[in-house]
């Protein structure tokens, strides 16, 4: 059976919207869906082995949306209950492997596929912060690809944190950072000349208020780079799905600002370019969803509410017609024809 192209909004008010024909018309599932209509929704996470399993993050705790019966179910937490969830990722290597990420800022994971959940004590997390005098939050969890056990933490107002072993010790890895209020990371592996004594060459990136940094020894040590832009306030870098050096890096005017650019780079991020968003841009380019499945199929997004698509691996760009609110994740699959949703009356009307 052909696959059909689902796309998922996360806004900030309005819950999760989904769209079955990549973007043209859009639903909002109602308030027999499961999940509140007003909630915001911060993240989600898929695995191509479970076409079935949507996750996503809210500020009312973890939800699953099952395809089939097109419903949400909340997701039971260990005491305290975090209500907030502001990351969720599905290791790469196992669909039962789960994070989460919240807010105050703390992590947990799930070995059986949500049923049962480990929290994690990180030295030196801090769950509240004096410069804005509130609560710090998770913003990202990364994987390491050349070694499972490796995981990667950053923390809004709190910096970046490392786990060598799945967890169970934790090492700040946020020397030379302008900034500790870190929005996301990257972790890529460049190749090396057949002459080199490594087959590749280990980059990281972190994006933060204040701008971009690398690292070229494992996160030990940071460097700012200056982006060729107005702003340095950045938020998402992504990897297309093929790894073949192509990546993005969102930015902007501040969250959410009233302009943005998102920028494309050929050479695992070495140098970047701005890529031409079609009309004005109303905020800062939030982030970026792409699928191994098409690495040149793409979708961006500004924070308040424009989505673009790209069907060429991010070189060119459609505005599509669909305007959000406050939009916070972006996420797309193929979803074979056998198990889109049967349960289409518990939807609101499309919206063109």
């Amino acid at each position: 059976m052909p696959d059909h192209l689902h796309v998922y909004a996360g806004t900030a008010g309005h819950s999760a919207w989904f769209s079955e024909d990549g973007g043209r018309q859009w639903v909002h599932p109602n308030s027999h869906s499961g999940m509140y209509l007003e909630a915001r929704v911060w993240s989600f996470a898929s695995h191509p082995s479970e076409p079935e399993t949507l996750w996503a993050g809210t500020d009312m705790g973890l939800f699953k949306w099952h395809e089939p019966t097109a419903r949400w179910a909340s997701v039971a937490l260990p005491s305290p209950n975090p209500s907030d969830v502001w990351v969720v990722a599905v290791h790469p290597a196992d669909p039962k492997i789960l994070w989460i990420g919240t807010r105050p800022a703390g992590c947990m994971v799930s070995q059986d596929g949500g049923n049962t959940w480990r929290s994690f004590s990180v030295p030196g997390l801090q769950s509240f912060s004096t410069i804005n005098m509130g609560a710090t939050r998770v913003t990202q969890i990364a994987f390491d690809p050349l070694d499972p056990q490796a995981v990667w933490i950053t923390v809004e107002i709190g910096g970046i944190f490392f786990s060598p072993d799945g967890g169970t010790t934790w090492q700040a890895r946020d020397q030379g950072l302008v900034s500790c209020d870190v929005h996301g990371i990257a972790l890529v592996d460049v190749p090396q000349p057949a002459t080199s004594a490594s087959a590749t060459q280990r980059l990281m990136y972190a994006t933060t208020n204040r701008g971009l940094h690398v690292s070229t020894d494992r996160g030990e040590h940071w460097s700012f780079v200056k982006l060729d832009s107005p702003w340095q306030y950045t938020r998402s870098i992504v990897q297309r799905a093929d790894h073949t050096g192509v990546m993005f890096l969102t930015n902007g005017n501040g969250p959410p600002g009233d302009d943005g650019k998102l920028l494309i780079s050929t050479d695992h991020g070495q140098h970047w370019q701005p890529v031409d968003l079609p009309g004005r841009i109303n905020s800062t380019v939030w982030t970026v969803a792409t699928h191994p499945s098409n690495p040149q199929q793409l979708f961006t997004c500004t924070n308040l509410g424009q989505v673009f698509e790209s069907t060429d691996g991010g070189h060119h760009w459609q505005r599509l017609h669909h305007e959000f609110g406050e939009l916070r994740a972006l996420h797309w699959r193929p979803l074979p024809s056998g198990i889109r949703q049967q349960a289409h009356s518990i939807t609101q009307r499309p919206l063109p």
